[in-house]
């Protein structure tokens, strides 16, 4: 499974419960499966592979945001990330604002090493991708 390590200095020490896969905000009236294509192009700097795309549902992560997940078989070069970017003030109090990528590394995990990596809440699309795996035998 491909992931993406969260860009920034709160998850610069961090592994473990930092990785997700990439993800982004829906446009009014956009279509779930075109939100995550366009977050998967500008997250990681390249567009995801042409599909077939099978749904892994939703989750809810703990801060309440909802969640939707596809999943589509294909190759990305993590050497090639070119992550879009956000500015937050840093160090804190500082009046200095700098400017983070949203994604700073990604990485191909198999289900073991991924479950260690990804934040709990998106556990459940792991299972459900392993699910579809076993099911495709």
């Amino acid at each position: 499974m491909l992931l993406a390590h969260f860009g920034g200095p709160f998850f610069a020490k961090k592994d473990t419960g930092a990785w997700a896969i990439p993800k982004g905000e829906v446009e009014a009236g956009e279509d779930l499966l075109a939100t995550a294509v366009r977050e998967f192009g500008e997250e990681l700097g390249a567009p995801p592979p042409p599909g077939p795309f099978q749904t892994l549902g939703e989750v809810k992560q703990k801060a309440g945001k909802i969640v939707h997940a596809w999943a589509v078989v294909g190759d990305f070069d993590p050497s090639a990330l070119r992550s879009n970017s956000f500015e937050l003030e840093w160090p804190r109090g500082s009046g200095q604002m700098k400017r983070f990528p949203e994604i700073d590394r990604v990485g191909w995990f198999g289900p073991g090493i991924a479950r260690k990596k990804i934040i709990a809440s998106q556990v459940p699309f792991l299972d459900r991708l392993d699910a579809l795996t076993l099911g495709s035998s």
